[in-house]
C-alpha cells in the first residue's frame, strides 16, 4: 500500500486527482495539505511515501523538495499545462522534481505514483546490493555537525558554541558556525561582526530559489582563514521568514565546507502551527539543527535554578527521542555553590545518560573582555576558561588534536584571527 499526500494548491484537477487515486487498489490518500508548510510538517510523521503536489504551489521551493527526499517521500509534480511544454519541464527541473503529470493526464497520476515508488525501491536494492566504495578522509560533506543546545535562562550556549568554533579553527580545521537560535541570535556581536544582512535570510532566499549550493560563500563572514559563520536574525520577529526545509539545506551545505557547529534556541516544543496547517513553529530551527546533529552538547549553568533546569531540559532531550549522543557542559562553576563536580556529576547522570561531562569555570572578567572586543575568549589571553573549551574540542571534535603530547596549549604559538571579511 502505498501512501500519498496531496497538495493542489487550489488548482482544479484536486477532484479528479483524488478520485482517481482513491480508486487505485494499491493507493490510500493519507492527508489533503493546504499549503506548502503543511505538507512539510505532515512528511516528518514517516507514513507518507509520495506526494502529489501542484507544480506552482505558493512557496514550493528547492528546499521542500530536499525535505521531502529527507523524510522518503518522493515527489509528483501535476500541471495544468502539458508535461511536454519546455517551461514545465525547466521549472521541475529546478525544483528537483523528476516525475510531472500535465493536462489531459490526470487519469495516469495512480500509474505514476506506483512508478515513482518502484523505481525508488528499485534504486534502494541496487544501492543495497552494490559494493561500497572506499571514501578519503577528506571526503565532501564528510564535516561533523554538532548542536549546542541548553535550557531556558541563558547557560552560556552562544558563548560555548562560538568559542569551540574558534577553537577548531585555530587548529588549522575549516569550521562553519551558524547562528540558528529563532529567539535573537548573538553570535555576531560576540565575535564583533558588524553585518547588515543575515547570513541565516540570504541562506534562506537563495535556497528558496535554487542557488544555496552555488552560492553559499555569500551568506558567510570569514573570521580568520578557517572560520565561516552564517549570521543570526536581525530581529527575533523574522523567524517566520525561514523554513525547516531552506535551515536542512544549509546545514547540508555546511557540512561539505568542514565541521559544523550550530548555536540554537532553547525551546524543543512541538511546531504546533502545523496541525492547522499554518507556518512552521518557531522552534523548526532549532528542531532541525538536533535532527541534524552527531552529537548534541548540552549547557547548563552551576546553580541551583540552573541544574533544575539542565535536570529538566536533558529528560526533556531524552524524551523526544534524539538520536545523536550527548554530552553535557556545566557552565560557570565556581567554588560559592558549595557542590563539588562528583555531585554534579551524579545528579546528570541520574536523569540522562551521557557521552561525557565537562566543567567549565566562572570567568566573568575574561568573558566581560571578550564580549567588548568581540574576540573569542583565547583571543584576548590564557585562562582556566581557555583551556577547558580546549579540552571540550578535544572531546567533541577530536581529529583536530594533532598529538597527545604536542598540541600546542590554547593561547599560544597559534596565529590570531584577524579581520572579519566576506568569504569568497
Amino acid at each position: 500500500m502505498i501512501c500519498v499526500l496531496v497538495l493542489a494548491a487550489g488548482e482544479a484537477w484536486e477532484s479528479p486527482a483524488l478520485a482517481a487515486l482513491e480508486a487505485h487498489p494499491g493507493v490510500v490518500v493519507l492527508k489533503r495539505c493546504v499549503d506548502v508548510d503543511d505538507l512539510l510538517a505532515s512528511v516528518t510523521s514517516g507514513q507518507a511515501d509520495v506526494a502529489v503536489i501542484a507544480l506552482d504551489a505558493p512557496g514550493l521551493d528547492p528546499a521542500s523538495i530536499v525535505h521531502l527526499r529527507r523524510h522518503a517521500v518522493r515527489p509528483v509534480a501535476v500541471t495544468s499545462a502539458r508535461s511536454a511544454d519546455l517551461d514545465v519541464a525547466e521549472h521541475a527541473q529546478r525544483l528537483g522534481i523528476g516525475a510531472v503529470v500535465g493536462a489531459g493526464e490526470l487519469a495516469t497520476i495512480p500509474d505514476v505514483v506506483t512508478t515513482v515508488e518502484d523505481v525508488a525501491d528499485t534504486r534502494v536494492r541496487e544501492r543495497a546490493a552494490a559494493p561500497v566504495p572506499a571514501e578519503p578522509d577528506d571526503a565532501p560533506g564528510g564535516g561533523r555537525l554538532v548542536a549546542v543546545w541548553g535550557p531556558a535562562g541563558a547557560p552560556g550556549r552562544t558563548t560555548v558554541a562560538t568559542n569551540l568554533a574558534a577553537e577548531v579553527a585555530r587548529r588549522g580545521t575549516d569550521v562553519v558556525l551558524a547562528d540558528l537560535d529563532p529567539y535573537g541570535g548573538s553570535v555576531a556581536q560576540q565575535l564583533g561582526i558588524l553585518d547588515e544582512v543575515s547570513g541565516l535570510l540570504s541562506a534562506s532566499r537563495l535556497a528558496a530559489s535554487g542557488q544555496l549550493d552555488e552560492r553559499f560563500a555569500s551568506v558567510c563572514r570569514g573570521v580568520g582563514e578557517h572560520l565561516a559563520v552564517v549570521t543570526g536574525l536581525p530581529r527575533a520577529d523574522r523567524w517566520r521568514e525561514v523554513r525547516s526545509a531552506q535551515a536542512d539545506q544549509l546545514l547540508d551545505r555546511a557540512r561539505g565546507r568542514g565541521e559544523v557547529v550550530v548555536d540554537t534556541g532553547f525551546s524543543l516544543e512541538d511546531d504546533t502551527a502545523a496541525d492547522f496547517g499554518g507556518r512552521p513553529g518557531r522552534n523548526s530551527l532549532t528542531l532541525a539543527a538536533l535532527d541534524q546533529a552527531d552529537e548534541v552538547v548540552v549547557v547548563g549553568s552551576a546553580d541551583p535554578v540552573g541544574l533544575t533546569r539542565l535536570a529538566r531540559g536533558l529528560v526533556e532531550l531524552r524524551e523526544r527521542g534524539t538520536a545523536a549522543p550527548v554530552r553535557v557542559v556545566v557552565n560557570r562553576m565556581r567554588g560559592s555553590i558549595g557542590w563539588s563536580e562528583k555531585e554534579i556529576a551524579g545528579m546528570v547522570e541520574g536523569f540522562s545518560r551521557v557521552s561525557g561531562l565537562h566543567f567549565l569555570p566562572e570567568d566573568r572578567t575574561g568573558v566581560d573582555r571578550s564580549l567588548v572586543a568581540g574576540l573569542p575568549l583565547a583571543e584576548v589571553g590564557d585562562s582556566a576558561l581557555v583551556q577547558g573549551l580546549s579540552g571540550l574540542a578535544d572531546a567533541v571534535f577530536p581529529a583536530t588534536v594533532t598529538t597527545p603530547h604536542g598540541r600546542r596549549r590554547a593561547g599560544q604559538g597559534r596565529p590570531r584571527l584577524l579581520g572579519r571579511r566576506a568569504v569568497g
